[in-house]
């Protein structure tokens, strides 16, 4: 029965629980049976909640069988990635420095999944501070991919990513500053959305890079993508960077998700193609071929200033890295250095100490970037990159519905293969870190595998606040194909 369980999506599972034809409590005990019996080899979780979800779940359960008013994710194990703060356990950004801490308050995107009675089991692992591009980085404990266990599964989302392949969880909440939910997804073979910058509350989630960070889902499938949406989207108050719902009214993502797009025009950039594998490639081109058989209209457009998002990328991030880690200093909260002799030591040990060497390089790289004297010729000039990459967006978008590329350049790459090469890492992301400099929403599907049957992801993106249309888009391909409802061999 658990197995028959761990194989339904979010939507499905919701609807049987809602109808009573399925106990959120089974669907709990299945997935930490599952947790129980494969997190250990692919290392997810860094936290687990079994007693807290066990008693949610019962919960739900007797609030179904008195018949009253159930929550839209009423009884659906979900996971967190932890960067996200939670009454409940440690938030620990899988960092030495904030191994112990507990917030003293929730996200908003955790009262809203607990408002709508989700199921919340555990926190998943990540890069540290959501720097990097493999969970390599993770202060904390190593994730593998679980489709070939010698390989990433990607990051910074690698923990949320992984657990939702392995059908640990039905759902996972990620967070996306330069591609940190669609590559993971790409590499794990699941369905990763980075919504608009602003349609969901980022009050809560430790920051990184402020003006790139998004929270977003992980699931199975899109129309899991869009409930969970449904959900988390929203104007909050707590959060400057919000965007109010008169500029952008809400819509039910999931109600339209089946409706196809007529007339729909698809852009693609023939020179981004020609850094990625051929496998990957061939993949995401026999994909846009499937719209075309449907009736999609393929253009071929020019993005000039695409190539230089990497460059621009890590320059803002870094820069916003620098300050918005400054408050971890060892005397207001986080490690704290035994080993000082005065407060000027307290600093400077207790960073020495905590802080992993990715963390570190990317501090460094931020306050360089605006020292006296190099302001105007980095950071400054890369925020004036930003502003053309978003206008090549803008004139896309303004000839086409959606724009498909890859979402990496390669499949999953071996353990250690390129940590001795930050720069091949950081070019993991060249075909997403654009998306999060223009705010603009995309998600990654599958859409094939390579010889070594690892997933290949095709992403697909779109103009602010279209997150609606997005999804159809998503949807028309996975009705078409197969390659979403496929897992991993445990």
């Amino acid at each position: 029965m658990s197995q028959e369980i761990l194989k339904l999506t979010c939507r499905q599972l919701r609807d049987e629980i809602a109808k009573g034809e399925i106990k959120s409590s089974d669907a709990a005990l299945a997935v930490f049976a599952q947790i129980e019996k494969y997190d250990g080899p692919i290392g997810a979780f860094l936290n687990t909640f079994k007693q807290d979800a066990l008693q949610k779940a019962k919960e739900i359960d007797a609030k179904i069988a008195k018949r009253q008013n159930i929550g839209a994710l009423a009884g659906v194990p979900i996971a967190i990635k932890d960067n996200m703060c939670t009454t409940f356990g440690t938030t620990t950004c899988a960092s030495k420095i904030l191994e112990n801490f507990r917030s003293p308050y929730n996200a908003t995107v955790i009262d809203k999944l607990l408002a709508a009675d989700a199921v919340l089991i555990g926190k998943t692992n990540l890069d540290e501070f959501a720097m990097g591009s493999s969970t390599e980085n993770s202060g904390l404990k190593k994730t593998v991919n679980p489709w070939d266990k010698s390989r990433v599964p990607g990051g910074s989302s690698g923990g949320s990513a992984a657990a939702v392949a392995a059908q640990m969880c039905f759902a996972a909440l990620g967070s996306d500053t330069g591609g940190s939910i669609r590559q993971p997804a790409s590499f794990c073979g699941v369905a990763g959305l980075k919504p608009t910058y602003g349609r969901v509350s980022r009050y809560g989630l430790v920051a990184y890079g402020s003006s790139l960070d998004q929270i977003g889902p992980l699931t199975k499938n899109t129309e899991d993508c869009a409930l969970i949406l449904n959900v988390i989207a929203g104007h909050d108050e707590k959060d400057s960077t919000s965007v109010d719902e008169k500029m952008s009214p809400m819509c039910d993502y999931l109600a339209g998700i089946e409706k196809s797009v007529k007339g729909l025009k698809i852009a693609v950039v023939p020179q981004l193609f020609e850094g990625a594998d051929s496998e990957v490639v061939n993949a995401v081109k026999s994909a846009i071929d499937i719209y075309k058989k449907s009736g999609a209209e393929i253009i071929e457009i020019k993005m000039p200033h695409f190539e230089y998002s990497i460059a621009a990328y890590y320059l803002i991030a870094t820069a916003e890295a620098s300050s918005n880690l400054a408050r971890y200093d060892g005397v207001h909260y986080g490690h704290r250095t035994k080993n000082a002799g005065d407060y000027i030591e307290v600093y400077t040990k207790s960073r020495a100490e905590a802080f992993g060497q990715e963390v570190k390089r990317r501090i460094m790289l931020g306050t360089y970037a605006l020292s006296s004297g190099y302001y105007d010729a980095y950071y400054l000039k890369a925020l004036k990159v930003r502003n053309l990459i978003r206008s090549d967006f803008t004139a896309a978008f303004g000839k086409a519905d959606c724009i498909m590329m890859p979402t990496s350049p390669t499949t999953a790459f071996k353990i250690g293969e390129k940590t001795a090469d930050p720069l091949q890492m950081y070019l993991s992301d060249v075909y997403t870190i654009a998306v999060n400099l223009a705010g603009v929403p995309a998600i990654s599907i599958p859409c094939g595998f390579d010889k070594n049957n690892l997933p290949v992801g095709l992403q697909i993106i779109s103009p602010a606040f279209a997150e609606e249309k997005l999804l159809r888009i998503a949807r028309m391909f996975e009705n078409q194909t197969d390659f979403h409802q496929r897992r991993p061999a445990l």
